[in-house]
């Protein structure tokens, strides 16, 4: 039994994209959203599946909650203001903390100095 379709090997083909003129055999077919499309594009026209396309076709369990969360209580148990674990550095507010609010201590100190430059023209 014969093939019905002949080889192609020479066979003349237009990129659907560009409108170009390439071998058949170098078009690739085109695919969008995991479908195939059929279309048939040119080396340069053609670009892999975008896989940020296919968010949402497949359902993620990303679970956000803890079971069974317990409080941090290192902060009250240590009673030392520098020893708990809420002792964080906050430093955008314009530096520091600018208001202290007195859960968290501030010791972000701001230095800085202006030189002078000296211009000599020869």
């Amino acid at each position: 039994m014969s093939n019905r379709f002949s080889s192609g090997k020479n066979s003349i083909a237009i990129c659907d994209r560009c409108s170009f003129q390439f071998k058949l055999k170098q078009l690739k077919g085109l695919v969008i959203k995991t479908k195939n499309v059929n279309i048939l594009v040119c080396p340069e026209c053609w670009e892999a599946d975008q896989p940020q396309l296919q968010l949402g076709m497949y359902p993620i369990d990303d679970p956000q909650a803890v079971r069974s969360p317990r409080p941090d209580t290192s902060y009250v148990i240590s009673g030392d203001n520098n020893l708990g674990s809420r002792n964080i550095q906050w430093g955008w507010y314009p530096v520091g903390m600018g208001d202290n609010d007195g859960l968290t201590p501030n010791n972000l100190k701001a230095t800085g100095s202006i030189g002078t430059v000296t211009i000599s023209i020869s």
